[in-house]
C-alpha cells in the first residue's frame, strides 16, 4: 500500500511539471533559448494536426494556444521573423521555443542551432 501510495505521488508531480495548459497570449513577451527542427521532422504530424514543413514560418511552444502569431528576435544579431505556432514542444530543458528550420535561417542561427531570442506575441 505504501509503494502504491508513493507511486501515486509521483505520478501525480510528474503531470503537473508535463501540463501544456494555454497561456493568455495577450502581452507575451519573453527571452529564451529557440533552437529549431527540420528534415528529420519533415513531413509528420504537429500537435495541432498538421503536417510539420520545415520551410514554412511555423514554431512549436509549451503553451501559447495554436494558431498564435509570434514575432521572434534573435538577441545575437537583432533578425526578426514571424512564425505561428501550430505544435507543442520543445522537449528539451531550458528552450522556450523550437522554430522551423525556415524560421532559423532568417534569424541567422543554422549554424549554431540555438539562440538567445525575444519571443513577443503579436495581436491581430
Amino acid at each position: 500500500m505504501k509503494h502504491l501510495l508513493s507511486l501515486c505521488a509521483l505520478l501525480s508531480f510528474l503531470a503537473g511539471c508535463a501540463s501544456t495548459d494555454t497561456v493568455d497570449p495577450h502581452g507575451y513577451d519573453k527571452t529564451g533559448v529557440a533552437s529549431y527542427y527540420g528534415a528529420k521532422h519533415q513531413g509528420k504530424r504537429t500537435a495541432n494536426g498538421e503536417r510539420f514543413n520545415m520551410n514554412s514560418m511555423t514554431a512549436a511552444h509549451r503553451q501559447l494556444p495554436f494558431g498564435t502569431r509570434v514575432k521572434v528576435t534573435n538577441l545575437n544579431n537583432d533578425k526578426s521573423c514571424v512564425v505561428r505556432i501550430n505544435d507543442r514542444g520543445p522537449h528539451t530543458r531550458g528552450r522556450l521555443i523550437d522554430l522551423s528550420r525556415e524560421a532559423a535561417e532568417r534569424l541567422g542561427m543554422l549554424r549554431s542551432g540555438t539562440a538567445k531570442v525575444r519571443v513577443q506575441v503579436l495581436d491581430d
